[in-house]
């Protein structure tokens, strides 16, 4: 395990044999980062726990509130914009914490739970329990649960002094200027589209998808409209510009024959053609002659952008990757944890280790997934979706851990222009999370599913 200090909390005797695992609902926020697009269905999953008749627990393993990304109040104030904002919710927390234990940890864009010891009192008054702890354990059967959220192995939200209100990482800084900026922002656009800066990840696509946005959405429309063609033939160009190069050294005169044959036989629209690609000509010319220079300052640009994190190197492995050694540890340290339980990273997942499951409970918000436009040099464009990940943790009769996956129906937002859609196909689906899964190491069943195997 890693050197934290000693902040993990376990269930007391009268601990539930279930339990729900649940994380980043990101609730909160400055004026438009305050809207919660899956309140229904979040009340509607609480209610549904209220009713069950189960010995269970629900986990929300970390930033359950947006509390960076308040910055007109401090302290336990924010609890009270809370309150005012989305009395339904705890309403329905208080009903639900009556029949099924409410237990939440904090996150990093919560953090201050961990840091004012008031926040304790105020949850209790909603029948929600907050353990101010990096880390919690939970005892499945004959095996044992490690749950955290997962800031921690993260460089840019590590909280370097957990429990100090004033140990605030990188990533603090980049909600208050950047994030909480957004939300107050957001209505100004031609869409209302800012707000979704949360549901971004890795942060690092921040400059791209802005470029996107400005683009496809604040862009005046006429200029939009009328540079699409040149963009849109911008590699045709490239290849005008090489046949136009043959034949002007005298080196082979037929292909640029056959350019003018081919679109003299389309008349108007051939002509307008043979202009978007003359215009491209200029273009490409242009630029070759600024190349080098352009190369130098590209370069150094992005230099600096990795200097401050909004670029990754492109050796940079997978963003799960430490979460996986850090299970590794886990299991090697205590041979009883069947199943390492983290958030943070937003991409709901299952992943068997030997006999044992890493499970990341992905997020509730919004998601953005990145698309090339496969023709020209147009900006990608940002596919939004939901999935609302649910995780239940349950003893078979041999003391096996059952791991069952749901995830709460909403359909996606559909929040493409025509032309984004136009110029692009939505992407696959996410990948799946087996519906169940047993862990039972030491027995000779191993792991029974077909979830993502590192092996």
């Amino acid at each position: 395990m890693t050197d934290e200090p000693d902040t993990a909390a376990t269930g007391d005797s009268t601990t539930p044999e279930t339990y729900y695992f649940v994380s980043d609902l990101h609730v909160g926020g400055d004026e438009q980062l305050g809207q919660v697009e899956f309140l229904d269905e979040l009340l509607a999953f609480l209610r549904d726990l209220e009713r069950r008749d189960e010995d269970a627990e629900l986990v929300i393993n970390g930033d359950a509130f947006g509390l960076w990304e308040f910055t007109q109040v401090d302290g336990v104030e924010k609890f009270d914009v809370l309150l005012d904002r989305y009395p339904d919710l705890f309403e329905q927390l208080r009903a639900t914490g009556e029949t099924t234990p409410i237990t939440l940890i904090p996150g990093n864009h919560d953090y201050e739970l961990a840091a004012h010891d008031e926040y304790v009192e105020r949850l209790a008054e909603y029948n929600v329990t907050l353990e101010q702890a990096v880390s919690i354990t939970r005892r499945v059967g004959d095996h044992v649960v490690y749950v955290e959220h997962g800031m921690q192995r993260d460089p840019g939200n590590r909280i370097p002094d957990f429990g100090n209100p004033y140990a605030n990482p990188p990533g603090y800084f980049v909600n208050r200027q950047i994030t909480s900026r957004a939300g107050r922002l957001s209505r100004r656009g031609r869409y209302d589209w800012l707000k979704d800066i949360q549901a971004l990840t890795p942060m690092t696509l921040i400059p791209e998808w802005m470029l996107s946005n400005y683009f496809y959405r604040e862009m005046s429309p006429w200029l939009r409209y009328a540079s699409v063609p040149f963009l849109l033939l911008f590699n045709l160009g490239i290849l005008y510009l090489v046949t136009v190069l043959l034949d002007v050294t005298g080196v082979w005169g037929a292909p640029m024959t056959a350019v003018e044959g081919a679109l003299g036989l389309f008349g108007p629209v051939g002509l307008a053609v043979n202009v978007v690609l003359a215009v491209n000509l200029v273009v490409v010319l242009l630029l070759a002659l600024l190349s080098v220079p352009l190369y130098v300052f590209v370069r150094d640009l992005r230099k600096t952008l990795r200097r401050f994190g909004l670029v990754r190197p492109a050796t940079e492995r997978d963003p799960d990757e430490p979460y996986l050694d850090a299970a590794r540890e886990a299991f090697a340290a205590d041979p009883e944890v069947a199943v390492f339980v983290y958030g943070h990273t937003h991409r709901g997942s299952l992943t068997t280790v030997g006999e044992r499951v890493v499970l990341n409970t992905g997020t509730w918000l919004k998601r953005l997934r990145r698309v090339e436009v496969p023709l020209g040099v147009l900006p990608p464009v940002f596919y939004a979706s939901y999935r609302l990940d649910c995780f239940r943790l349950s003893p078979a009769e041999d003391g096996s851990v059952v791991v069952d996956h749901d995830t709460v129906p909403k359909d996606d937002p559909a929040d493409e222009t025509l032309l984004e859609r136009l110029l692009t196909r939505s992407p696959a689906p996410l990948e799946p999370v087996p519906d169940r899964t047993v862990v039972a190491p030491g027995t000779d069943r191993g792991v029974g599913s077909d979830g993502r195997d590192d092996g």
